[in-house]
């Protein structure tokens, strides 16, 4: 197949992310009196948006009493402070590059709140993705298709020309809902062999693996 287009995903994928997660989420956990929680809760915790995120992250889940408050004031915060630790992955902005060098469209789909995904798109990658959609109340997040298909919208392209790259079982499920082929990159917040039981079909352990696959 002779793709034309390249979606990927933000977290664990372009950026190493966890670490600001992490210190926002346990900022507004520590203000409110609950335990903190570490890298590895946190890693396992996400790729389903920043809502299942903080409900996994207290004891009482969404049923908390002031659930909705603590994940407002975590939007909040970690909007303010998502560029403190995080940084792009060793080999990124060379992939990025030479695939806009050979002309492929390139977007960002994040299950990441829309406004934190514009901004370290823009200011990260902005030279070369012209297309950036994160979580918002105005379409389904992933596993459902529709922000990759709003991508693809906005690209002028098809699915069966299109590939997702992604670090989770969250973006294998994605691709397929979307009728798009998928490659799982093992350098994110997913083992290799946690991908594989997921159903990867195609495994990238560095970025100019990517690129070989595509």
């Amino acid at each position: 197949m002779r793709y034309t287009t390249v979606l990927f995903d933000l977290d664990g994928t372009l950026m190493d992310t966890l670490e600001d997660i992490r210190d926002s989420v346990n900022h507004v956990l520590s203000e409110r009196g609950y335990s903190e929680r570490n890298l590895e809760q946190i890693r396992m915790s996400l790729g389903n948006g920043s809502r299942v995120l903080l409900a996994k992250s207290l004891p009482d889940g969404e049923n908390t009493a002031d659930f909705d408050s603590i994940l407002r004031d975590y939007e909040a915060y970690y909007l303010a402070h998502n560029m403190i630790k995080t940084k792009p992955y060793e080999g990124i902005h060379k992939l990025l590059r030479e695939l806009s060098s050979r002309e492929y469209k390139l977007a960002v789909v994040s299950n990441k709140s829309d406004a934190n995904v514009k901004e370290l798109v823009n200011r990260f990658f902005g030279d070369v993705v012209s297309v950036a959609i994160g979580e918002s109340s105005k379409i389904r997040r992933k596993p459902a298709p529709d922000t990759v298909l709003e991508a693809l919208r906005e690209l002028g392209s098809s699915p069966w020309e299109s590939v997702y790259v992604g670090d989770s079982e969250v973006d294998i499920k994605t691709a397929a809902a979307a009728g798009m082929d998928c490659i799982s990159v093992a350098w994110g917040f997913r083992s290799e062999d946690f991908l594989n039981d997921a159903g990867a079909k195609y495994i990238a352990k560095t970025p100019e693996d990517v690129l070989g696959l595509i």
